[in-house]
């Protein structure tokens, strides 16, 4: 599909091409997109590194499958609406995951140009092909097979979901999916910044399935507003997938977490994106006042890279991201770090807070922190902080956000106790069907998994999408 002027050896010449982005000083002040885009010249000249593979590997390294070797030869012949329709076959968010997928550790890491040089930019280029589609106004509303007559109820509406309500729908099942919010998108909606997410990507990509003609409703919480039996017996659901995250933060457990000042990153967020902080002064919302203030990040991951650069741009005075290990273990994508770098996050690292410490009001003043060194390597392949005895000192701080993970909320399990969860509040399931332990219930996504990717979770999503599909057509459990 690539033009034939051009050889292997020509090919290995081209560079990678870099994403423009925003000045750092210039956006670190407003809430605009960072990265701006690709242009058609430069995702042809991109499409062009790609070497067409026989066997590409970089699909396999792509938890949805997409088919990257096809999609990527037509951006090179310039069917950048073709390209488009090739990804959607197999993921229904491309402008989603084309910004926050970390392909650097998926299908790139699996291109054979990382063997000895830069992948192609393959998150890049599914960001500019949906951008097209959407910006010409040119979407396609996939077909829908005729009516099955079965009524599947999906709970929440993130993208393990989505990516199954998209395919229960294709295949002519009725499709409801609740969300227990008022917005629609799940973590990315009230997770993800805007400055790195916009909304109206997320709106749009749900418009598509509103046209499918999968319904939404809105502030229903599934073990309040209906049980998960009660939507199985009375409301008349088949089957339902439960894919309701990790929303759940976890906090340190030391001294002080309770004074007023510490969040944590999940509320700070959320406050952000659902109530439209980030449009000040448009939207005058209650908000955590950081203007003038110090504020500290604890964690590395990529929700505490969002964390403080979202501080930044609410003029906080300092940001800095505290964490217990070296630059080298940081789990948070290397772009979302460079970011941070380039806006003016400071970096504390090898340090761990062991108490925080308030004025007279119950007001956060300072942090303890104390100086940790590495060990060896523990479960997750990290090396292991250990704390240095004695080596203890105070950081003036207003503001904590703490970024360490979450867990599940326990509202569903709770309510339906024939379900089965790990000893970490995770919904136990089939690996290979996502079936739980009752008959009809299904699940997938940070639910299961704890917090991971948007893409595995689709992968999760459309895989517990064919055991449902299976299901409520054989009867078969």
């Amino acid at each position: 599909m690539i033009e034939k002027r051009l050889t292997t050896r020509e090919r290995l010449r081209i560079h990678r091409h870099a994403m423009p982005e925003r000045d750092p000083i210039e956006r670190r002040s407003n809430f605009e997109e960072v990265n701006l885009g690709y242009t058609p010249e430069l995702a042809i000249a991109e499409a062009h590194r790609c070497l067409q593979c026989p066997k590409p590997t970089c699909e396999d390294g792509c938890p949805v499958n997409i088919h990257i070797k096809e999609f990527i030869g037509r951006i090179a012949e310039g069917d950048f609406l073709g390209a488009v329709r090739k990804i959607k076959e197999d993921n229904i968010l491309p402008a989603v995951c084309g910004r926050v997928c970390p392909q650097e550790i998926q299908c790139e890491a699996a291109c054979v140009l990382s063997k000895r040089g830069e992948p192609v930019a393959i998150g890049h280029l599914e960001r500019f092909v949906a951008d097209y589609e959407r910006e010409t106004g040119q979407i396609e509303v996939p077909a829908i097979q005729p009516s099955t007559g079965k009524r599947i109820a999906i709970v929440g509406s993130g993208p393990a979901g989505l990516s199954c309500a998209n395919d229960l729908r294709r295949w002519g099942h009725e499709v409801t999916v609740f969300e227990a919010l008022h917005d629609l998108g799940g973590v990315l909606a009230y997770g993800i910044p805007e400055f790195r997410l916009p909304k109206e990507i997320v709106h749009k990509e749900l418009d598509c399935l509103r046209h499918m003609g999968v319904k939404f409703e809105t502030d229903v919480v599934i073990g309040q507003t209906f049980t998960v039996d009660e939507l199985l017996q009375e409301e008349g659901y088949d089957a339902v997938f439960l894919g309701v995250g990790a929303g759940l933060p976890w906090f340190m457990g030391i001294p002080g977490e309770d004074l007023v000042g510490v969040y944590s990153a999940n509320e700070f967020l959320i406050r952000v994106n659902l109530m439209r902080a980030y449009r000040f002064p448009d939207y005058d919302t209650p908000m955590i006042d950081l203007r003038g203030k110090n504020v500290a990040v604890v964690g590395a991951g990529n929700t505490a890279m969002d964390a403080a650069r979202t501080a930044l741009r609410l003029q906080a005075k300092n940001t800095c991201i505290i964490y217990r290990r070296s630059e080298e273990e940081m789990p948070a994508r290397a772009e979302e770090i460079k970011h941070a770098k380039d806006e003016g996050v400071k970096f504390v690292l090898l340090v761990n807070p062991v108490e925080f410490t308030g004025d007279e009001e119950g007001r956060l003043k300072a942090v303890k922190l104390i100086r940790m060194r590495l060990g060896e390597p523990d479960a997750s392949g990290r090396r292991r902080p250990i704390p240095i005895e004695g080596s203890e000192f105070v950081m003036e701080l207003d503001v904590a956000i703490i970024a360490i993970g979450s867990s599940p909320n326990p509202l569903i399990a709770k309510t339906t106790p024939d379900i089965e969860v790990s000893r970490k509040g995770t919904i136990v399931v089939d690996e290979a069907t996502m079936k739980t332990s009752k008959q009809g219930v299904f699940a997938g996504g940070d639910v299961v998994s704890g917090g991971a990717t948007v893409i595995r979770a689709m992968g999760a999503g459309r895989k517990a999408a064919r055991a449902i599909h299976e299901y409520v057509m054989t009867d078969v459990w």
